[in-house]
């Protein structure tokens, strides 16, 4: 059985993957949701990311759907107490921005959708640099002490506003964020490797890296000549146009080969492994692509593989 990881100073115990419900009730509908969801727990797995704002982009969508898919299904399984639900505040069409009233209209509108009466995980989602950062800690920490959220974590900010919060929380004996989650993977290392991450590292705080899949590229499915019918295409295809891109996954294809892996198990793997990193999150349209996503938490590297991908991914 796999073990969890404890996600920073939190009393949060968690699997090494998360799945990400960005899909939800967007390219994923409900029933299928379900049997992702379904999947990955059945599998181990206990941490599911949500935000506010999945899918408003989407036509006909408001914002909320996944939280509403998720809510669901939580409350048809029975399972709640079993799941660790992270979701994000922020960037909803009715609740942008990290005012103090707005954090806690969010919150209370995620945990309407939700069912629930808490949320595992709560994550400012962008920074809002229009809003003191005292403001924004003194508003998260008053839904800790409401029992509403359980612990705090930020996403999209800068290492100076992450310090100065961490900073202000422990001056002020207020709840401090225990993670950070940031853009990271194997073909995107400087949106977290350097001033970000040594904040992180020195503060303790765990990292839960969304795009780690790089939108689907480090699957190895975006070739010369292929065809894929997804969402995201022109932005993973991008990545073969670039020497890292093209380096990472002849990397890959090696390493995958060697421990009779999938390329997204490896590309997963790699990134658990990085310091700091707690849980990447990844997200799976159908029950079908869970398998590859789950088994990275299981898989481990050896020095020579690790060393392969990681000089391969510094082009």
């Amino acid at each position: 059985m796999t073990s969890l990881r404890p996600l920073g100073s939190s009393d949060l115990h968690v699997f090494p993957l998360a799945l990400g419900g960005n899909v939800f009730g967007w390219t994923a509908d409900e029933a299928q949701s379900f049997a992702v969801l379904d999947a990955y727990t059945a599998a181990g797995g206990n941490f599911v990311d949500s935000a506010d704002v999945y899918s408003a982009w989407a036509e006909g969508n408001e914002g909320g759907e996944s939280e509403t898919v998720i809510g669901r299904w939580l409350a048809s399984r029975g399972n709640r107490d079993d799941v660790l639900v992270a979701t994000k505040a922020g960037a909803h069409p009715r609740f942008k921005g990290l005012s103090a009233p707005t954090i806690k209209g969010a919150a209370e509108e995620s945990l309407r959708r939700l069912g629930t009466d808490r949320i595992d995980l709560y994550y400012t989602h962008f920074d809002d640099e229009s809003v003191p950062v005292e403001e924004i800690v003194t508003a998260l920490d008053q839904l800790v002490k409401e029992g509403k959220v359980r612990a705090v974590a930020a996403s999209n900010i800068s290492p100076e506003r992450l310090r100065a919060s961490l900073d202000f929380a422990e001056a002020e004996g207020l709840t401090r964020y225990v993670a950070l989650q940031p853009h990271y993977n194997l073909v995107s290392r400087d949106t977290y490797e350097g001033p970000l991450l040594e904040t992180v590292e020195r503060a303790g705080l765990s990292a839960v890296p969304y795009y780690g899949l790089a939108a689907g590229f480090l699957t190895g499915k975006y070739r010369p000549g292929a065809t894929v019918d997804s969402v995201r295409a022109s932005g993973a295809a991008g990545h073969l146009d670039t020497e890292r891109g093209r380096a990472v996954l002849s990397a890959l294809d090696t390493v995958a080969e060697a421990q009779g892996a999938e390329l997204a198990t490896v590309a997963l793997a790699w990134l658990a492994s990085r310091p700091t990193v707690a849980a990447p999150i990844a997200s799976a349209r159908t029950v079908e692509q869970v398998p590859a996503l789950v088994a990275a938490a299981g898989l481990t590297l050896t020095e020579a593989e690790l060393t392969l991908l990681t000089e391969a991914s510094a082009l």
